[in-house]
């Protein structure tokens, strides 16, 4: 593809163009990343990015750049065709749709799949080898359903999802339209429920349901439970990593983000555009706020407030956190100091 016909693509997207340099108008076959781009490819820079210093030496073909003015100089000066956008980054996502553009499965059942007499299977959706989809289950119009993936009793997915090798969808599982389940997944797994008796522990039976909104994508080997009663809540748009582990009866808001080895304990509630760093923790039936932020590897027991932003084990104010991080290397010296002070002051 042509960087000209890309940008003139790309002109009805989201990111913003703001002017283009076509330059020498390189024929384009792929995109990567600054410092390893061939003349044939693409590539996008953002304020302040650490790849900046690449571009001096760099054999990209055309870039994607901010308004910014030492940037387009030096695209400029090595006669690089670049265009600007008010965001570089969607405008990548959005070239990559052009240059890479998904190969869909014709809307066909492939006889391999099992497919109970009950189940309905909405036009224009592809069933891949091995698929088993139990009574009563429903798949909306336009979905793709890769090999191997189980459909339990009683599931319903609306209207162009895709769900991905092996993925499990357990009973009553309800998805809505444009959901995403990656290789692996489990959706609506029994959630983990156990009475204590003098015999041992009696299994809670877990008869709830997990409800994923529109546009949830759920990533690679993750697991949401579903609860004794009631139903564990995904809001929509919210995009969660691989290996995440989300218990029963939690409920989240809209468009929130979970990076991967997240735990979210039972019944907790996470508002509307949170984000979890990679290896939060939630403790049990913890609200978190909307907006609210977690950095990597924080433990949250109590509610943190709307727009917080936290840190650390157990989680405090981000700020606090990095000045007591700073502190950490000076304990030992601190210690000995402490013991000498102990040692001469009289007792």
């Amino acid at each position: 593809m042509r960087f000209s016909t890309l940008i003139k693509v790309l002109q009805t997207g989201d990111a913003g163009l703001r002017w283009s340099q076509p330059g020498l108008d390189p024929w384009l076959e792929g995109a990567a990343s600054l410092d390893q781009a061939s003349a044939a490819q693409l590539s996008f820079l953002e304020k302040g990015n650490a790849l900046t210093a690449a571009l001096g030496a760099s054999g990209v073909g055309a870039l994607l750049l901010p308004d910014q003015q030492d940037l387009i100089d030096l695209a400029s000066q090595r006669g690089i065709a670049f265009a600007v956008f008010a965001d570089p980054r969607l405008a990548f996502a959005e070239a990559l749709d052009q240059l890479h553009p998904r190969r869909r499965p014709l809307a066909e059942i492939h006889p391999s799949a099992v497919i109970d007499e009950r189940a309905v299977v909405g036009p224009g959706t592809a069933v891949g080898p091995r698929v088993c989809i139990g009574e009563g289950s429903r798949l909306g119009a336009d979905c793709i359903v890769h090999p191997g993936v189980v459909i339990y009793d009683n599931v319903v997915v609306g209207d162009g999802c895709e769900l991905h090798a092996n993925a499990v969808l357990h009973p009553g599982s309800l998805l809505g339209r444009g959901c995403v389940v990656n290789s692996n997944a489990v959706v609506g797994s029994e959630g983990f429920g156990f009475v204590p008796t003098a015999k041992g522990w009696r299994k809670m039976p877990q008869t709830g349901q997990v409800v994923l909104e529109d546009g949830v994508e759920v990533g690679s080997g993750t697991t949401i439970d579903r609860p004794s009663v009631g139903e564990t809540r995904i809001g929509a748009g919210t995009k969660i990593d691989n290996l995440v582990q989300i218990g029963h009866g939690v409920t989240t808001g809209r468009g929130c983000a979970f990076a991967s080895q997240v735990g979210i304990a039972g019944g907790a509630h996470i508002g509307q555009g949170v984000i979890l760093a990679g290896q939060v923790g939630v403790a049990n039936r913890v609200v978190v706020g909307d907006r609210a932020i977690a950095s990597s590897k924080t433990g949250i027991h109590t509610d943190v407030a709307p727009g917080a932003v936290v840190s650390g084990f157990p989680a405090i104010p981000n700020r606090l956190w990095l000045r007591c991080a700073t502190t950490f290397s000076k304990l030992p010296e601190m210690a000995k100091t402490l013991r000498e002070l102990k040692r001469d002051t009289p007792q």
